[in-house]
């Protein structure tokens, strides 16, 4: 990584915080998963260490089980940009596991100054301070390097936290995944306390979350290698774990599913082909009406209501979008 007269991508991130003009806050993206809390806290101990006190905010309401739990294992806390009462356009932000202009990060009213993500670059993700690393498979992966680069053990907590967040956005080291992902979660995983992970493994689904995929698998159709199905619910973590699941079977190679609600579609897109990538498939399917992006494996995407053709079925235009990019490669 580059270094400023030998200083770390941390001690840069702290100099610049210091120049806040009032408070710093930690924004993930709107539905926060297990990698972005993690990442989120991790920064959060490190940036203290140097002296510099953050609060971390999002947009909408936490949904998975998992997420819930690690709040309550790991001792992290985190609100509601609206409840955070002393919110202004004078506070300083720093994006975490996410990007400016993209679909699933609300743009608040403070100054993003800085932001550490994993996601493909977009347009508009440049900041005074960038840690844009596409190659990796969670951002908890770069928190984690941050820990060891500058010689700073670890909390259980924390490091079991940042374990948890690599292990679920590469899925247990199978989707998308670099030697920098492998070699920090073992790092980390001696730090950790086995049973904190074991508990969050055991708890990701709520018995709603079960019926819901009861219904969604209903609606599931198959189509080549590729796999369709809608899930009626506004919950975009479950959308995606879902999707993960159509993706599993035998004869699908490419999933994409959608929620339609009051706002508009909402889109997840797997892929295990190289030459299919789930970035190019989304910015297909909603090219011209919506936004979309990701990485190869993994991506997703948003069409607002008003951009919807009302002479088009919802469900029969992603089908029919997925399947001309797909005979088109």
């Amino acid at each position: 990584m580059d270094r400023k007269g030998g200083q770390t991508r941390l001690d840069e991130l702290a100099e610049l915080l210091r120049g806040a003009p009032d408070e710093v806050f930690l924004q993930p993206h709107n539905v926060p998963d297990p990698d972005a809390i993690a990442s989120c806290a991790g920064l959060q101990y490190l940036l203290a260490l140097r002296g510099i006190e953050t609060k971390i905010v999002y947009d909408r309401e936490l949904e998975k089980a998992d997420a819930l739990l690690m709040l309550k294992l790991f001792g992290i806390d985190m609100v509601p940009a609206g409840r955070a009462d002393t919110l202004d356009e004078r506070d300083w932000a720093v994006l975490v596991d996410c990007q400016r202009g993209s679909s699933n990060v609300t743009d608040l009213i403070t100054e993003e100054v800085a932001v550490i993500d994993h996601h493909e670059i977009g347009r508009d993700a440049s900041c005074r301070f960038s840690e844009l690393r596409p190659e990796l498979g969670a951002c908890s992966t770069i928190i984690a390097s941050w820990f060891f680069e500058n010689g700073i053990e670890p909390p259980s907590a924390l490091a079991g936290a940042l374990v948890f967040g690599i292990m679920k956005d590469t899925d247990n080291l199978t989707r998308g995944v670099a030697d920098l992902d492998v070699g920090m979660l073992y790092r980390l995983f001696r730090y950790s306390d086995p049973a904190a992970i074991r508990e969050l493994n055991g708890s990701q689904l709520t018995k709603e979350d079960l019926l819901r995929y009861a219904e969604a698998f209903k609606t599931v159709e198959t189509y080549g290698d590729l796999g369709f199905m809608r899930l009626d619910c506004p919950d975009d973590s479950l959308l995606g774990s879902a999707n993960d699941i159509v993706l599993s079977l035998d004869t699908v190679r490419v999933s994409v599913s959608w929620s339609v609600r009051g706002a508009g579609i909402k889109l997840s897109v797997r892929s295990e082909l190289a030459e299919a990538p789930a970035s190019d498939a989304v910015r297909s399917i909603v090219s011209g009406l919506g936004v979309g992006g990701g990485h190869a494996h993994m991506a997703g995407g948003f069409i607002p209501a008003d951009r919807i053709p009302r002479d088009r079925d919802p469900d029969l235009l992603i089908r029919h979008r997925a399947i001309m990019w797909r005979e088109s490669l």
